[in-house]
């Protein structure tokens, strides 16, 4: 064709712009200083757009979804094991796709909404070829269909097509109406293998008609067989040559005789409300009669209902069976959306195997059983996610030996009842934590009866599950892993079943629960098994009937609190289910009198003493007058802390439940929400004045009062150290503010306001989800490796800054900004440097101002190094094939050039490694240089602060190139290092310096040390200032705690 080289130029331009493109995702990073996006998880198919599958030689098939703006693409035989996912993003989200041999074909963009539109071809999760589509084209792209040299794409009211073997436009085919709107494509296009260059393209007005994509001529048009049929939903091809399968949107569902232009065969497959969208053959010749052993099995799908119906095409036309609740059907239960019905179904071909997608964001397969025959099939695999927005977030935390990390797995409860548990280290190992055999209890109670209504309303199998999640706590303390509680054991046992006594002995012996859920609208809390990631033994109710509002687990995982909305506070046992405690504990008939007496008599008395002391409080006393907001145990299970929307502030002794002490900000505020931090012993609470207040718990004081959002308070979290807070409002502003300073130091606006935030027990992972979006976005933590300034920052300051993406594109490692240190700092304006004091007093033990991952980096330069280290040698291109023309001249002057190149290429590396060498000894001399000079005045000073500034790559090569010299101490460069960082320490500055560089000097040169009796000299005077400045902070913190203590001491 004339431009097919300007065509495959196009492409390759294109490629390359892709690659230039790649700073402005870069320049977005900057919308935060600390977090950088790292990937979104938790997508398997969340849009409407149909699944494509394709036969992977003979033994697999590659199932490919799209999750917005890329492609996912799964391996089946593998269980739906993740194999790919595209990069780059496209510019807008996708509308179809479409595999085709090795490639799969994507459409993008909807021009009505002001977006551009592309078709782009990508090929092992790369983008490979892009086709250029008209510039009138105005219309989204619903569907692409590749067929002999053809590629075509259907939009709204016309159709674009392309030649396969060049990728250019070859046509446009408008379908001509009649009246307004009756020439809109409702049906799609289809192929029928035997009609050569044609396809059928169904309309809303119930017309099919015949197209000659060659020659671009209508050739034939079918009409419905009757006028009240409705538009056309859905074509397919049949196995048989002659017909097909055309479904319309009042019901009916017609296999036509495209070469007599009858019906062969008409079913009430639909109903006007649930029209079939989806249909599918069965081609491996079985599944159909009594015995399974006839052909002609079909399979439809609705999209407003989530089941499957199995037809027998033999003998006019049976129903065998319904696949209820195969999907979700979608519902709206209040506020929440639950997100539902069946996108596609497609038998794969020549297997018994179906597979069905769905907008409930899980893809599965089915595979029919033989023997015994069954005419529904059962599960085989899925991949699935949440179907509803996720309400809370909670990474699980490491248990006491440490097994599981605390950045591995994330919990998260959403608004379509599930609990899942997501891995960030390996996406297959995710699951969604069992509620029990769901399908097994609906069908014992009918729901999934095989005589149940066929085309009356569908049922659901959400009913069955828990309510929605509201709530997470969780503790590993006392989980068993997947050997806990073995056996059969009861689900959610609420008490009423008095015939089965918990087995507390063999609970003891292998572990009990470890997660406990609050649920909307509902007065029980339930418990989870992680380690079996199934529902557990217990339901708690709470003390006064009303809904849970809030849960907590104590550290040690053994009991569980539970707050309603009424103001009760409740604790049960999860070892054997038993109530424990209430707040406030409840007080027997005699023990009410005698408080009442007591009371009475000492009625003066108390208002004289709370004149002079601490509030008294009566025991049973002090219950919450609102709903329970929060829950914290502290760290020794001394004291639990209830925060309530009544303004107030309760410290229960754990053991008693009596009330010990409060604080009241009524009514000046309510409080919504409390976290803690058990390695500072803070609690920091969520107020509806848009502010956070944190408060001590050993003093009970207020100690910083954090101002900024500008709207409700939908979640907020402490960093892995306690030393940040971090608090998403629903101003879409995500706020970091530090609590030594008080100050804001960072600020992110999003798209859409964030909902949940979970803060990762290692800090290197920040988790959080946004309004309406099924997925969860991961961001890394940059602070690891690099300093972050605790300047104030002004709301000008906070820059728009896009989520992270399922296909994790622009993401930034953890480890990326290691070396980092030698660029220079952005220029900050109105930044007011602080004054820089070496040392207040030389009595005292001074820090160095170097930046933490400075130091923390040279002490881990190996292992980063490691990380870095490319994984296979560069290779060389690829040669051009033979009968390719040569460019510029002949071969014999190529490898003339060739050679004069590598000449060159010689020269310039010998200049460069002689320039690379001259700058090293430089290097060298001045470092070796400012040590020796200090060593014949006996000041290192300048030594020290010239190791200070080097980087942690340069001053790890100058620590290796330390030599011992000749004979002579003078020029022992060992020596003299032991003796600099012993000065340094008499000095008592940069204590966490002196202290990595002797680990690093050690780790290189210990066999050199221990052969030599002067160094080993040295390094004892080294040890013994160490130690003499060691029990000197040993003895001076003692003596501190112990006035410390002796000022708190009540009895002082």
């Amino acid at each position: 064709m004339p431009h097919s080289e300007l065509e495959l130029h196009s492409t390759k331009r294109q490629k390359r712009d892709v690659t230039v493109a790649k700073p402005t995702n870069a320049s977005a990073k900057r919308g935060s200083a600390i977090f950088a996006p790292f990937r979104t998880i938790g997508l398997v198919s969340p849009t409407n757009v149909p699944f494509s599958s394709i036969p992977l030689g003979k033994t697999t098939f590659q199932i490919t979804t799209s999750v917005g703006r890329s492609l996912q693409t799964y391996d089946l035989k593998r269980g739906l094991n993740l194999v790919f996912v595209t990069r780059p993003q496209t510019p807008a989200d996708i509308t179809a796709t479409y595999p085709w041999k090795e490639k799969v074909l994507a459409a993008w963009g909807d021009a009505r909404k002001g977006e551009s539109q592309g078709l782009w071809s990508f090929q092992r999760g790369k983008k490979a070829a892009e086709l250029i589509l008209p510039t009138d084209l105005d219309q989204p792209i619903k569907q692409i269909l590749v067929f002999g040299n053809w590629i075509v794409a259907c939009a709204l009211t016309r159709i674009e097509i392309f030649k396969s073997n060049t990728l250019e436009h070859y046509t446009t085919i408008f379908s001509v109406s009649s009246k307004k709107g009756d020439n809109e494509l409702t049906g799609g296009v289809c192929h029928m293998p035997t009609f050569l260059n044609k396809i059928f393209v169904g309309r809303k007005n119930g017309w099919i008609e015949i197209w000659n994509i060659s020659t671009g001529k209508l050739i034939y048009t079918i009409v419905p067989p009757a006028p009240n049929c409705g538009a056309v939903t859905c074509l397919q091809s049949t196995p048989a040559p002659e017909l097909l399968a055309v479904a319309y949107s009042e019901g009916p569902l017609i296999i036509q005789n495209i070469v007599t232009d009858h019906p062969a065969l008409i079913l009430n497959a639909g109903t006007p409300d649930a029209p079939v969208t989806s249909i599918s053959f069965r081609s491996d010749g079985r599944g159909a009669g009594q015995d399974g052993r006839k052909d002609g099995v079909m399979a439809t799908a609705t999209s407003v209902s989530g089941d499957v119906t199995f037809w027998d095409l033999n003998k006019g036309g049976r129903i065998m069976g319904v696949l209820r609740s195969a999907h979700n059907p979608p519902s709206n239960t209040g506020s929440a959306t639950v997100r539902g019905g069946i996108s596609k179904i497609e038998f794969l071909p020549g297997q018994p195997v179906i597979m069905t997608s769905g907008l409930d964001n899980s893809l599965k397969s089915w595979i029919f059983d033989e023997t015994p025959f069954s005419p529904v099939p059962r599960i085989l695999h899925q991949r699935s996610g949440h179907a509803a927005p996720v309400n809370c977030l909670q990474f699980l935390p490491s248990d006491f030996d440490g097994a599981e990390a605390g950045n591995k797995w994330l919990l998260s409860g959403g608004q379509d009842r599930s609990l899942w548990g997501w891995s960030l280290r390996r996406d297959g190992q995710s699951t969604e934590l069992s509620q029990g055999n769901i399908r097994k209890k609906a069908k014992k109670i009918g729901i999934l009866a095989s005589t149940a209504l066929g085309h009356g309303p569908t049922t659901t199998l959400d009913d069955l599950k828990a309510p929605e999640i509201t709530c997470i706590a969780s503790s590993l303390n006392r989980d068993g892993g997947i050997g806990a509680m073995p056996g059969k054991q009861p689900i959610w046992d609420k008490g009423n079943d008095k015939s089965r006594p918990s087995n507390a002995v063999l609970s003891g012996m292998t572990g009990w629960e470890s997660v406990v859920t609050a649920h909307k609208n509902d007065p029980w809390a339930r418990t989870w098994f992680w380690g079996r990631k199934r529902a557990g033994r217990w339901a708690f109710k709470t003390g006064d009937g009303t809904d849970v509002s809030t849960v907590a687990i104590s550290p040690c995982g053994t009991f569980a609190l539970v707050g309603s909305v009424g103001g009760s506070l409740d604790m049960f046992n999860l070892q054997s289910g038993q109530h424990r405690q209430r707040f406030p504990s409840r007080l027997t008939p005699a023990q009410e009198r005698l408080v009442k007496l007591q009371h009475a008599k000492s009625l003066d008395k108390v208002n004289k003493f709370q004149a002079h002391s601490k509030k008294y409080f009566a025991p049973g006393s002090g219950r919450h007058s609102g709903a329970v907001t929060g829950i914290v145990v502290d760290s020794l299970n001394k004291t639990v802390i209830s925060c309530s929307l009544d303004g107030t502030i309760k410290f229960w002794d754990f053991s008693t439940g009596n009330l010990v002490d409060e604080i009241d900000w009524a009514p000046m505020t309510r409080i919504t929400a409390c976290r803690y931090h058990p390695g500072n012993d803070l609690i920091a609470f969520a107020c509806d004045d848009h502010s956070i207040r944190v408060v001590d718990i050993e003093t009970k004081n207020t100690i910083r009062e954090l101002w900024g959002c500008r709207d409700t308070i939908n979640d907020f979290c402490f960093s892995d150290d306690g030393r940040w807070i971090v608090a998403a409002s629903q101003d879409a502003v995500v706020r970091v503010w530090d609590l030594p300073t008080s100050h804001l130091i960072d600020a992110f606006r999003l798209e859409k306001p964030c909902t949940a935030l979970a803060f990762s027990s290692t800090g290197e992972y920040l988790a959080g989800t946004t309004a309406g979006e099924l997925g969860v976005h991961i961001w890394t933590n940059r602070s690891l490796f690099k300093h972050v300034p605790t300047r104030q920052i002004s709301e000008k300051e906070i820059a728009q800054m896009s989520a992270p993406t399922a296909s994790g594109e622009g993401a930034v490692g953890l480890v990326d900004a290691a070396f980092d240190d030698e660029s220079a700092p952005e220029d900050e304006e109105g930044v007011l440097s602080a004054p820089v004091v070496d040392q207040l007093s030389k009595e005292m033990v001074t820090l160095s101002l170097v930046p933490r991952s400075k130091w923390q980096t040279l002490l881990h330069i190996d292992l980063i190094k490691q990380r870095n280290k490319p994984k296979e040698a560069p290779k060389a291109p690829e040669k051009a094939p033979f009968f390719l023309p040569q460019v510029g001249g002949g071969a014999n002057n190529a490898l003339a050039k060739i050679g004069e190149d590598a000449t060159k290429k010689e020269d310039e590396g010998a200049l460069v490694s002689r320039i690379t060498q001259l700058e090293r000894s430089r290097a060298e001399q001045a470092f070796t240089g400012r040590l020796l000079a200090g060593a014949a005045t006996g000041d290192y000073n300048e030594f020290i602060e010239y190791l200070k500034s080097l980087s942690p790559s340069t001053a790890d090569l100058e620590l290796r190139s330390l030599a011992v010299g000749d004979e002579d101490e003078s020029q022992n460069e060992l020596l003299h290092f032991i003796h600099a960082l012993t000065s340094r320490l008499q000095q008592r500055r940069d204590y966490e310096l002196v202290q990595a560089w002797m680990a690093v000097f050690l780790k290189l040169h210990f066999d050199v040390v221990l052969a030599s009796p002067t160094l080993m000299n040295a390094l004892r005077v080294w040890k013994e200032h160490e130690d003499k400045e060691k029990k000197r902070l040993d003895d001076l913190v003692g003596y501190c705690g112990g006035v410390i203590g002796f000022l708190r001491s009540p009895r002082t």
